[in-house]
């Protein structure tokens, strides 16, 4: 069984321990991958419609819960590479935010990553991953608006802090 980082609101880790034991209260770390190309499109990726959270929602091109051991950089290539079949990729860091909703808290640290591949070019983990596509930042728009459950709930905030970076 897997060991999550358990961290204060500095984000120094308290412990590690399994999913199921981390209270609603404590924090946990989260790394996500926004892959855009050169013609400023952005790669997101439906979760599988078998996963517990947020099943066949669109979010972010890869990511991951960090286990006990792993930075959050080791982790989202780990899952860069489990989720999408990307090997040897140097994503750039970009922010981290605390994410506090009614279900769960989480710093997730953001990383980077311009990539110009077709959607047949990745592998994808079938018990994570239904699908992935490419969308320009007006058609993201227009779903999100069109169809907000279809997504992850901060995607549109995403969308706006990192469309521009």
């Amino acid at each position: 069984m897997s060991e999550f980082c358990v961290v204060n609101e500095q984000d120094e880790i308290l412990r590690y321990d399994s999913k199921e034991n981390i209270a609603r209260k404590e924090i946990y770390r989260v790394a996500a991958l926004w892959i855009s190309n050169s013609e400023g499109k952005i790669l997101l990726a439906r979760r599988a419609i078998t996963k517990t959270h947020n099943p066949g929602q669109w979010g972010p091109s890869a990511a991951g819960t960090v286990e006990k051991g792993e930075t959050y950089e080791s982790n989202i290539i780990k899952e860069a590479e489990e989720e999408l079949g990307l090997k040897n990729i140097k994503p750039a860091k970009g922010p981290k935010f605390l994410r506090d909703d009614n279900k769960r808290r989480h710093f997730t640290q953001w990383f980077f990553l311009t990539l110009n591949k077709p959607e047949s070019y990745f592998t994808l983990q079938e018990e994570e991953v239904a699908e992935v596509r490419w969308f320009t930042k007006k058609e993201l728009e227009q779903e999100i608006e069109k169809h907000p459950e279809d997504f992850l709930p901060n995607m549109k905030s995403n969308l706006e802090k990192f469309s521009v970076i």
